[in-house]
């Protein structure tokens, strides 16, 4: 590879700034990883390990022509390190990618050790200098309010906020295993959800006691505008009584093998290492007070003698407008030397902020090599994605996981003749991951020239 001709900086040692400051440094370039925790701390994570994954442990969908898969797919192809990380930490979740925390996160330590071309450095970063480095923004949703002050005055342009939500945990040991069930949902995949079902009388209960638990106290300076993807189970319930039953609690391909009938409702518990010594109750994130979610969390079946070994919260998710800031290359359009990736770019979800991660890496390499980085296309899952948060209308922008409501629609005509969802959806993602090679083997193509002799 050839040498750099100017460093990069990757600020944040979450998800995206790992993978971007692998993906430079692979392609010869010199980067300073820089990490805020443990000196200064942030009100969600729980260590200073790079990676840590706050919320779930969930990678999402590995089912074939899902948008997930097809995102994880190019990813995977494009040599993402954090995800070849998380397919060698996976534990059982059933159709889905998901990870031993601690396994992952050290995989995640140990490639960046193994990079010589990084540079780790444990401090915050308040200041940026958008004429002399090559910057990749990748502090996260709790970017420090020093950065964000900093990001603001280069921008020109407030940060939007709303609040993410973190799913409670339980000791494996504390569930009654006489009470619930191993299935997963339609029997796809493996059986590795653990499954609370609640009768007609249970679910009344459990729900009266959710809707009157006690939150905690919104402060002065909040206000609580939640990722409607991401509600927490008390705001979801309150929207009505069988709200949850057709969301987080839906039992509809859950049949409990022990009666032969489908239940009222389900709670799913989600393995949570690969120890299997913890689940999280999925979708059951909250901003409740630790002594309600205690009460009212014992009285789903099988979790009366549950020992917490974390209760939900809430935290403040923190993002710029991008498609006002940003280009198709994740480019500050009027700093074009600073890149953004994550959550603060406006993706939603842990394999989106790896990706834009990926990308960000790719594009800053070739600018630091004095080359002008090509854009993944609009065709792909990895475009979709970027097209999304850089031409979204931007005075109503909310973050976005990858969904096919992002990806380009089949041609007219193929969509009156292909009636079946799932076909489409196959065609989708065939003709995609056909336009990611092509751009691919460019990229590639690209590199060895650049690697080649001068004559």
């Amino acid at each position: 590879m050839p040498q750099s001709s100017s460093r990069i900086r990757v600020l944040g040692a979450g998800l995206a700034g790992p993978e971007a400051a692998l993906q430079a440094a692979r392609r010869g370039c010199d980067v300073d990883l820089f990490e805020m925790r443990p000196t200064r701390s942030t009100e969600a994570h729980q260590t200073s390990d790079f990676a840590e994954l706050v919320c779930s442990n969930s990678l999402k969908s590995e089912s074939e022509n899902t948008a997930p898969w097809l995102l994880k797919q190019e990813m995977r192809r494009a040599g993402s390190v954090l995800l070849e990380a998380a397919d060698a930490s996976a534990v059982p979740a059933g159709h889905a990618l998901a990870v031993d925390r601690v396994e992952f996160s050290w995989r995640v330590a140990e490639a960046i050790a193994a990079e010589p071309r990084i540079t780790v450095h444990r401090e915050e970063v308040t200041t940026l200098d958008p004429e002399r480095d090559f910057t990749i923004i990748a502090s996260g949703p709790l970017t420090s309010p020093a950065l964000s002050q900093s990001i603001a005055r280069l921008t020109g342009s407030e940060h939007l906020a709303f609040y993410d939500s973190i799913s409670p945990i339980v000791e494996a040991d504390s569930i009654d295993m006489q009470r619930v069930y191993f299935a997963a949902r339609w029997d796809k995949g493996t059986a590795d959800y653990i499954n609370c079902p609640m009768t007609r009388e249970e679910y009344d209960r459990f729900y009266d006691a959710l809707i009157s638990a006690e939150s905690v106290g919104e402060k002065d300076w909040e206000r609580l505008t939640y990722f409607e993807g991401c509600l927490p189970i008390e705001e979801l319930a309150r929207r009505g009584r069988d709200t949850p039953r057709f969301g987080p609690m839906k039992p509809v391909g859950l049949r409990d093998p022990r009666t032969g009938k489908t239940p009222w409702a389900v709670v799913q518990l989600r393995c949570e290492n690969l120890r299997a010594d913890s689940y999280n109750l999925v979708g059951f994130q909250n901003h409740l007070k630790y002594g309600e979610q205690s009460r009212v969390l014992r009285l789903i079946p099988g979790l009366e003698n549950a020992k917490f070994l974390r209760y939900g919260q809430i935290h403040r998710n923190t993002y710029i407008n991008a498609p006002r800031l940003l280009t198709e290359t994740l480019q500050l359009r009027d700093h074009p030397r600073i890149l953004f990736a994550g959550q603060i770019s406006g993706v939603e979800g842990y394999t989106e902020s790896i990706a834009t991660g990926m990308l960000a890496g790719i594009y800053a390499a070739a600018l630091a090599q004095g080359a002008q980085p090509e854009a993944v296309p609009r065709a792909t899952g990895l475009g979709s994605l970027v097209h999304y948060i850089t031409h979204a209308d931007s005075k109503n922008f909310q973050p976005a996981n990858i969904t096919f409501d992002l990806l380009e629609p089949l041609e007219e005509e193929l969509r009156r003749k292909v009636r079946d969802k799932r076909e489409r959806h196959r065609l989708q993602c065939e003709r995609s991951l056909a336009h990611f090679d092509t751009w691919w083997q460019r990229q590639l193509t690209a590199a060895n020239a650049a690697c080649a002799p001068a004559q």
